[in-house]
């Protein structure tokens, strides 16, 4: 089917009722974007946060009129011409897997594979996590991920627990899965990265040794790995809380922190944890750091 796209600033319209007219006028998808640069990283769970410069995309038929569309926000709004807008036709092809093209199967150490699903693996001396891109974070195309499955990659994973703190799509705990752990906890508060979780270890085949909690407080016992790749702020908030989770010289590995973050974390986590020389990687002009060590013995 051929579809065209009309794409919008926002400006100071409501966004609300800026999609209730364009489902009216027909569009099958909507999506909001940054017309600007002010990231937002760290929504809470069932928050929609919106960027001082919104853009909004609209999916139609090939066949809609959508002087229609024009004519019935100019008359909600009481315009006289739009924001700034335009109209894009598209060629027809399998969308459901368009995003193949940038997402291909990718290596971490020496061991570990990130494959699309559906994909067929290029050798059988590989470890192979199965995942499509989706609404929780985390596939590996993020510096901070990576630094993690790496990290899982060169452990000696086989009959250990792991906690994965703020699990998004639970690629990490499957990982761990994957690489020998006898079972995993996966934790996160955001209902869609629990739901999530569920579905990629399903797809892995290793559901039946991943428990997927909605809250810190679910957690019961110690673990012999616990990774947290969230953001900086959570980490020093909840230092005691993922620490207590730690047995006794048990592996410990934050991520989700900025170059300049590094050193407030770690003196966040000191009084329990052994930290090894923090690891670095840039990624679209920014520095990220992977913090690594082992709880101290007593």
């Amino acid at each position: 089917m051929a579809w065209r796209q009309f794409v919008m600033n926002l400006d100071a319209l409501d966004p609300e009722a800026v999609e209730a007219i364009f489902v009216q006028c027909g569009a099958s998808s909507l999506t909001l974007t940054d017309a600007g640069d002010m990231p937002v990283l760290e929504p809470g769970p069932g928050e929609t946060p919106l960027w001082a410069d919104t853009q909004i995309t609209g999916l139609f038929s090939r066949e809609t009129d959508l002087t229609e569309l024009c004519d019935a926000l100019m008359m909600e709004f009481g315009l006289q011409e739009l924001p700034a807008h335009r109209i894009d036709d598209l060629e027809d092809r399998d969308w459901e897997r368009e995003w193949l093209k940038d997402f291909g199967p990718m290596q971490f150490g020496q061991r570990l594979w990130v494959y699309p699903k559906g994909s067929e693996p290029l050798g059988n001396d590989i470890e192979v996590v199965y995942l499509d891109p989706g609404l929780a974070f985390g596939t590996g195309t993020h510096a901070t991920t990576a630094l993690c499955l790496e990290w899982l990659d060169g452990l000696p994973l086989e009959g250990k627990t792991l906690l994965d703190y703020g699990c998004g799509s639970g690629i990490l705990a499957i990982a761990a899965l994957k690489l020998g752990c006898t079972c995993a906890v996966a934790m996160d508060i955001d209902p869609q990265a629990c739901t999530a979780t569920r579905q990629n270890a399903s797809d892995n085949g290793v559901a039946e040794n991943l428990d997927v909690l909605g809250s810190a407080s679910e957690i019961e016992g110690d673990f012999d790995v616990v990774v947290a790749n969230i953001l900086a702020g959570p980490l020093v908030q909840f230092a005691e809380s993922i620490t207590s989770t730690l047995r006794g010289r048990g592996m410990l590995a934050l991520s989700g922190v900025l170059c300049e973050q590094a050193d407030d974390v770690m003196a966040a986590y000191k009084p329990w944890i052994e930290f090894d020389p923090p690891v670095f990687r840039k990624q679209d002009g920014q520095i990220w750091s992977r913090l690594t060590g082992r709880r101290r013995a007593g």
